[in-house]
């Protein structure tokens, strides 16, 4: 029989108090890279909320990977400000957990501290680059995926460090694994690179590096892309080819997700995202790049579970547990996810409109989300306050300038 969305869920050495995940959708809340109050505070309404994990967005393994200046690096420093988040997570009786990741050839630094250029799959010219000035990348030699898997590792190490629970290693949406996994930034001749599998290569070392480090302690999962949802990209295909040598590395998780953030952002969200939004960001790097991505996009209108076609073809391939990602809006539907062989439900913007959903799932006091999926919430990250349904009150953005252990 289907298990029942409040049923507990074992992942890795984690038990889970129900199937509802927060998954990681970048705050805006750390500021010069500081995780804030707000981030806090954010994250503890969400697990007083009712969900069983909530999942702190891009955690960069190193400053390099930083995609932009006001992201965490998850290292020394960060770990007084992160204990502050996880004993608050825990309180609340839910679990805590690092996405910890690397931007490779997609970044807005100013500068990089340790490159010349950006590092990816790949050499040549970046397409990623054009708005930030950056148009070549470096492709990584073999020693220097040694060094990065390293410091996945170590990163990984400071999340335990700080109390966390879990780490998710983020394998998609154009970040640096995700461009070894994508036949379009991949155009390696070496181990590295060709099939799917070989593609996989290096990602799968990083999370062998991962579970080596904390994997009986913290449960490990990925996030991946099922579709990168553009002509030339990753397809199901691909990612069925990818979840099998996951598996047999020995993730405890696969987050399953959509898309590509300069191909086909509108993949990841299953719509599109709002002019007048656009115009409030307040980057002028960051608004210019978006208004062009808008030149080229398709006109998507929002449906419930807009990746669950694709991301049955993994389910029929893998037994590890998986986590759907995309479109949850109502308990009906989440409750359809474990029906179709899924373990966990990850929940992004519906959390952000109302961290209370899952409580009021579970006392009846609602059966669908109240957001419409307008994705202002996501262009709402580069504002003084961090992320927000626009539809609710401002954050208090004095709290996001004060360092959460302060």
């Amino acid at each position: 029989m289907p298990a029942s969305v409040f049923s507990p869920l074992r992942i890795g050495p984690l038990t889970l108090r129900n199937r509802f995940i927060k998954s990681a959708t970048n705050e805006g809340m750390a500021k010069g890279g500081v995780p804030s109050k707000l981030l806090v505070e954010h994250h503890r309404r969400i697990a007083a909320g009712g969900a069983a994990m909530t999942t702190v967005a891009y955690c960069a393994v190193e400053p390099d990977g930083r995609t932009f200046e006001d992201q965490i690096t998850l290292d020394a420093a960060s770990i007084p400000h992160l204990r502050v988040l996880a004993e608050a997570v825990h309180r609340e009786g839910a679990a805590a957990c690092a996405q910890i990741t690397h931007g490779g050839a997609f970044t807005f630094l100013p500068r990089l501290q340790n490159t010349r250029y950006p590092l990816s799959a790949s050499g040549g010219f970046n397409a990623a680059g054009v708005i930030s000035g950056r148009l070549l990348k470096t492709a990584m030699s073999v020693s220097e995926m040694n060094t990065l898997a390293a410091r996945f590792a170590d990163a990984a190490r400071c999340a335990q460090n700080a109390g966390f629970d879990a780490v998710e290693i983020h394998m998609g949406h154009g970040y640096l694994l995700s461009q070894f996994l994508s036949p379009k930034y991949n155009r390696r001749r070496d181990a590295y690179g060709g099939t799917p599998d070989r593609r996989a290569r290096f990602p799968a070392q990083v999370l062998q590096r991962v579970l080596d480090a904390v994997g009986s302690r913290l449960a490990v999962s990925c996030k991946i892309s099922v579709t990168e949802g553009f002509a030339g990209g990753a397809t199901a295909a691909d990612a069925v080819e990818v979840a099998r040598v996951l598996e047999r590395t020995g993730a405890h998780l696969l987050v399953l997700s959509g898309g590509m953030n300069v191909e086909s952002p509108w993949a990841i969200f299953g719509s599109n995202l709002p002019a007048a939004a656009v115009e409030t960001i307040q980057n002028p790097v960051v608004r210019l790049a978006t208004r062009l991505m808008r030149l080229w996009e398709p006109k998507i209108t929002f449906r419930e579970l807009y990746l669950l076609e694709h991301s049955r073809q993994v389910r029929a391939a893998v037994t590890l547990p998986l986590a759907y990602l995309g479109g949850v809006q109502s308990l009906a539907a989440a409750q359809r996810v474990l029906d179709e062989g899924f373990d966990g439900i990850a929940m992004g913007r519906a959390l952000i409109h109302d961290p209370d959903l899952v409580n009021k799932f579970r006392d009846g006091r609602a059966t669908v989300s109240g957001c419409t999926a307008c994705n202002a919430c996501v262009v709402a990250m580069y504002s003084p306050g961090g992320t927000r349904c626009v539809l609710g009150p401002e954050n208090d953005a004095a709290l996001n300038r004060r360092p959460a252990a302060s």
